[in-house]
């Protein structure tokens, strides 16, 4: 097993700020960051804000903000120490520090993953959600803001009162061409909270669209237990991850930029292509894969994929959902699903159904429900979404209020109570967020969903998957 150290130098200066300090950023954007350093050069360290959490915060400082990245290859382990991360700050605890720091001339990009609940809009629409706790309190609080577009507003304001230029802000999140769902949010926001900012925001900071890729479980005790022996020391910050990964950034900053595209990331001018056919074919499999695998007491993704008949069933998911995209030259939808099957089977990557099932309402407007109202208005079939759906719904009603991860768990569990499957359906189809798509107001996706949820409770997933193939198959 290899271990490599970081070679940035002790004085490198920060020029990113990076909301959400969780395990994807550690193991996607930091080690691209460094690498870019490693290759061009310039003062692109990162500082990185934790949204709520002060445990990880504290653990980096404990280990000068280092820690160890562990790929999981089929045939072995690659490590490397990571210590682009210059500086952590916890946003409940310091949030005036936080926004200072988007009025310093040194940074210059922005970047996110804070999931989709975290930007306080509408799955269905991306409009801005004035009910969403955060947004609803930095909207009438006279002090500091506690969400990510309060934080943004005010930091965007403090920086345009020093006369600074504007800022380029990433979005790296599974939403919608997210770039510009973010904009249109904070734009929303800022025009109710203060309207004197809103126009500098527009005409002076990008939001270019992105797509991010890399399989990164939850960390535990063995990953922790690992990167100690490997570097000598605790590390109770360490990221194990699979070894592909992948960004795609579009070409639209407002200012200078680390050399990422020496690393491989691709600068072009349409995202869309690219994050239509990861949110459809990837998401979207691994929230089928992940209700799936809840309802079957199924604990990873790879104990899916070790099943041939619901292999089976998650290439003729992919398939469909290939169908739905549009023909673009250079992208190759059955090249990416066998890539997919590759990387979803990989029996050293642990990664957790129930990871990949949380916040289910904020993720299946985009990863399935869109893509089947698009088959349903093309009049062909729809089984595995259908499938996927009721699994959805069995996990949350078999979740219930202790346990289910959701921002919207009150309402789902409200709507899915009873025995008549039909009514749930229906009731989950009126929500806020997945009413908006359209999809529920169908009667045949009505009928279908309604069921294979009657199946799912009746027989169990494994029966309902194997009739969802047989259908998918005709």
């Amino acid at each position: 097993m290899s271990y490599r150290r970081s070679g940035l130098r002790g004085n490198l200066k920060t020029g990113i700020l990076h909301f959400g300090l969780g395990a994807f950023h550690r193991a996607h954007q930091a080690p691209f960051t460094e690498d870019a350093i490693d290759a061009s050069g310039g003062d692109w360290g990162i500082e990185a804000v934790a949204m709520r959490s002060p445990e990880l915060v504290d653990a980096l400082a404990g280990q000068d903000n280092r820690y160890t990245l562990i790929e999981q290859h089929p045939d072995g382990q690659q490590a490397r120490e990571i210590s682009v991360i210059r500086a952590a700050h916890v946003l409940p605890r310091s949030p005036w520090a936080v926004i200072g720091r988007m009025a310093d001339p040194a940074i210059q990009v922005v970047t996110i993953t804070v999931t989709e609940k975290g930007y306080g809009v509408r799955p269905g629409t991306g409009e801005l959600d004035e009910s969403h706790p955060a947004i609803a309190n930095d909207l009438s609080a006279t002090g500091h803001p506690e969400g990510l577009l309060g934080v943004l507003c005010a930091g965007l304001q403090a920086r345009q009162a020093a006369g600074l230029a504007g800022l380029s802000v990433l979005s790296c999140d599974n939403l919608p061409s997210n770039g510009q769902t973010l904009r249109n949010a904070l734009l929303q926001f800022s025009q109710r909270k203060n309207g004197d900012v809103t126009r500098w925001i527009a005409d002076s900071c990008t939001f270019p669209d992105s797509m991010v890729d890399r399989i990164t479980p939850a960390a535990t005790k063995k990953t922790m237990a690992l990167a100690g022996e490997l570097s000598g020391h605790a590390d109770i910050a360490a990221v194990e991850t699979e070894p592909f990964l992948q960004w795609v950034i579009e070409d639209r900053f407002a200012g200078p930029r680390p050399d990422w595209a020496a690393t491989g990331v691709q600068i072009v001018p349409d995202v869309a292509p690219y994050e239509l056919m990861k949110l459809r074919m990837l998401n979207g499999a691994h929230s089928m894969i992940a209700y799936l695998g809840t309802c079957a007491g199924l604990t990873s993704v790879r104990d899916v994929m070790a099943i041939p008949e619901l292999m089976r069933l998650v290439r003729v998911h992919m398939h469909a959902a290939a169908e739905t995209l549009p023909e673009v030259p250079g992208l190759e939808p059955g090249a990416y699903a066998d890539a997919l099957v590759t990387r979803f089977e990989n029996p050293a990557i642990d990664h957790r159904c129930l990871q990949i099932a949380m916040d289910g309402s904020q993720k299946m407007p985009q990863r399935l429900f869109f893509a089947a109202a698009e088959r349903l208005q093309r009049e062909v079939g729809v089984e595995t979404f259908a499938f996927a759906t009721a699994c959805w719904l069995h996990h949350v009603e078999r979740s219930g209020a202790d346990a289910l991860n959701d921002p919207m768990a009150a309402d789902l569990l409200r709507a899915i109570a009873g025995a008549d499957a039909r009514a749930s359906v229906v009731a989950v189809g009126s929500l806020p967020g997945i009413a908006e798509t359209r999809l529920f107001e169908h009667p045949d996706w009505i009928e279908g969903v309604a069921s294979a949820l009657t199946m799912v409770r009746d027989h169990g997933a494994l029966a309902t998957a194997r009739r969802s193939l047989t259908g998918a198959s005709r």
